[in-house]
C-alpha cells in the first residue's frame, strides 16, 4: 500500500504545480493596477547576458498606477529602459536619472476582452496538465491491479480518490479564472 500513498503525493504535488504556474502565469497578466510581478518576465541584457529585472534593479509601486524601477548602475538604464517597451506589454518606461518611471495606461474594454481571454487560456493550459496528471495517476492504478498488487475493489477505490482530487484542482483553477476574470473587469 505504500506504492497507493506515494502515487497519491506525487500527484498532489503536480496538481499543485500546475496551479501555481497557473498563478504565476496570472500574475503577469495585468489589470490595471501596478504590481512589481508585472515586470517578472523581463529579461535585461547586463554584462553579455540576458538577466531578469529584478537582478539588475529594485522594482516598487508607488502609486496605484505607476511601477519605478531604481536601476543599481546608471550605465544599465538604458538597457532597461529598451528591455520594458520591448517586452510586448505596451508599457512606456521614462527614464529619470537612476529611475525609471513605468506608468501603467488605462485599460480599454478591448484590451480588458483580451486580457479575460488570455486569462481563459492560461486556465485551460492548467486544466489540461491536471488532467493529464490524473490520467498517470489512473495508470499507475491500472497497472498496480494487473501486477495484483491491489484488488479491482481498491483500484476502483483509489481511481476515485483520484478523480475527486482532480475535480478539487478543476475547482480551484475555474475559482483562480474567475477571480482573475473580475479583477480584469473591475478596474
Amino acid at each position: 500500500m505504500a506504492d497507493i500513498a506515494d502515487i497519491k503525493t506525487d500527484l498532489t504535488r503536480r496538481m499543485d504545480g500546475a496551479l501555481e504556474s497557473l498563478r504565476r502565469e496570472f500574475s503577469g497578466l495585468r489589470a490595471g493596477r501596478a504590481s512589481p510581478a508585472l515586470l517578472e518576465p523581463v529579461k535585461v541584457e547586463a554584462y553579455g547576458q540576458y538577466m531578469p529585472i529584478n537582478q539588475v534593479a529594485t522594482i516598487a509601486v508607488p502609486e496605484a498606477r505607476m511601477i519605478t524601477v531604481q536601476v543599481w548602475d546608471r550605465s544599465m538604464v538604458n538597457s532597461v529602459v529598451a528591455a520594458i517597451r520591448d517586452c510586448g506589454l505596451g508599457l512606456n518606461p521614462q527614464p529619470d536619472g537612476q529611475i525609471v518611471r513605468v506608468p501603467l495606461p488605462i485599460l480599454t474594454e478591448e484590451r480588458r476582452n483580451e486580457l479575460a481571454k488570455a486569462a481563459g487560456k492560461y486556465a485551460e493550459a492548467a486544466r489540461v496538465a491536471v488532467r493529464g496528471v490524473r490520467r498517470d495517476g489512473m495508470e499507475q492504478i491500472k497497472g498496480l491491479q494487473k501486477k495484483h498488487e491491489i484488488s479491482e475493489d481498491d483500484e476502483r477505490d483509489w481511481s476515485d480518490h483520484v478523480q475527486k482530487l482532480t475535480d478539487g484542482y478543476i475547482k480551484r483553477i475555474d475559482e483562480a479564472l474567475a477571480e482573475k476574470e473580475k479583477d480584469i473587469r473591475q478596474v
